[in-house]
């Protein structure tokens, strides 16, 4: 019996790693190869982490490393020192890591100084922008890692930039996809948006935690001008609040800017299936995060990005997102045309059919058993 552990540490891993537990304990593999989860603990919020875990019926992690926030270099430090001990102990035989958090860069540095060969879920992505933590954590991870699972052409396009070998570069499909498939009938169900008194298609769901948006007043103040543009509207916004934003709307004392846009219905972060389901239920997405930007190409959901660039490029090709600099004058141009009915046509990317988790099982039972 061959082992394979994935490491999940933040929100969106777990959605990433929910279809590879389920691929690998299908009857295909399950006297061939074990696979285990282990939690880091860099989101520890129930909502944050916990909930993923009832939402995408994932088994318990079979290791809790409960390492908590602190900087990057302290959040990364306390994942390496935590999962080598469960890497000497568990000896497995493959590592997955996925996405671009601070546990996915320290879990493969310690995987591979250790001979583990490590496979990375979404490789190759790139913003182009090196203030972003996230876009050092895929140039580090991609830079050490062993095999590499791209979600779209242009993850292989920089691995190949980057002298990765083609032979280790696989286009499986995207796991995020797979998860957002696999929840959808029980979003559909929930109708989240009738408990927070809104009608369906008539608001606009919010998330927002990029520290360029919210780690100063000018920022936050933006984003809440855009709030009130859409009241004017007529349009609500639900906004699922980051502990994150939460913290830096407090720092700056723009609470009660906050509290008086009366369009805004403010709730604590939300679970899986809940968050689903208020995706499903609104007429367009207001962003800044990354696999949102995929979950709503995917569904069919309108999406704007309030960033200067995406690594998932895609999206904006043939999805349905558009890229929106953070600046008055666009965003309010943009939000103009989402409300007047200007949407862009969009199809759903090549192999984002739920099936990505099951063409990577087969794929790493090839490596590591033959």
């Amino acid at each position: 019996m061959k082992k394979v552990l994935s490491v999940v540490g933040a929100r969106p891993n777990f959605m990433k790693v929910a279809p590879i537990d389920r691929a690998f304990a299908s009857s295909e593999y399950h006297n061939r190869i074990e696979h285990s989860i282990v939690h880091t603990g860099q989101h520890y919020d129930y909502k944050m982490s916990g909930s993923f875990f009832d939402d995408l019926d994932m088994p318990e992690p079979r290791f809790f490393l409960k390492v908590g926030s602190g900087s990057h270099a302290q959040q990364s430090a306390g994942v390496m020192l935590a999962i080598e001990k469960v890497l000497l102990e568990y000896k497995p035989d493959m590592v997955i890591v996925v996405g671009d958090v601070n546990s996915t860069v320290a879990a493969a540095l310690t995987a591979v100084k250790l001979g583990i060969p490590t496979s990375h879920v979404e490789a190759g992505l790139r913003s182009g922008d090196r203030d972003m933590p996230e876009e050092i954590n895929r140039i580090a991870t991609d830079a050490i890692s062993d095999y590499y699972f791209v979600t779209e052409p242009s993850g292989a396009e920089h691995l190949a930039k980057e002298n990765k070998s083609a032979d280790r570069i696989f286009h499986v499909g995207n796991t995020m996809v797979d998860s957002a498939f696999y929840a959808r009938p029980k979003a559909l169900e929930r109708a989240i948006w009738k408990t927070s008194g809104l009608e369906e298609k008539k608001y606009i769901l919010s998330t927002v935690h990029r520290p360029s948006n919210v780690d100063n007043r000018e920022g936050l103040e933006l984003i809440f001008d855009v709030f009130q543009k859409l009241g004017e509207m007529n349009r609500y916004v639900l906004l699922p609040l980051h502990p994150r934003t939460k913290g830096r709307i407090s720092d700056l004392g723009l609470e009660t800017r906050l509290k008086e846009l009366r369009n805004v219905k403010i709730t604590e972060p939300m679970g899986y299936i809940d968050f689903q389901s208020a995706m499903l239920g609104s007429d367009f997405v207001l962003t800044d995060s990354g696999g949102i930007q995929e979950e709503t190409t995917a569904l069919g959901i309108d999406c704007i990005t309030m960033r200067t660039t995406t690594e998932r490029p895609i999206t904006v090709e043939a999805g349905t997102n558009t890229l929106v600099p953070p600046q008055r004058e666009n965003l309010y141009a943009a939000i103009y045309q989402y409300i007047e009915g200007n949407r862009k046509q969009s199809i759903v990317p090549k192999l984002w059919d739920g099936k990505a988790a099951l063409r990577i099982a087969k794929i790493i039972d090839s490596l590591i058993i033959g």
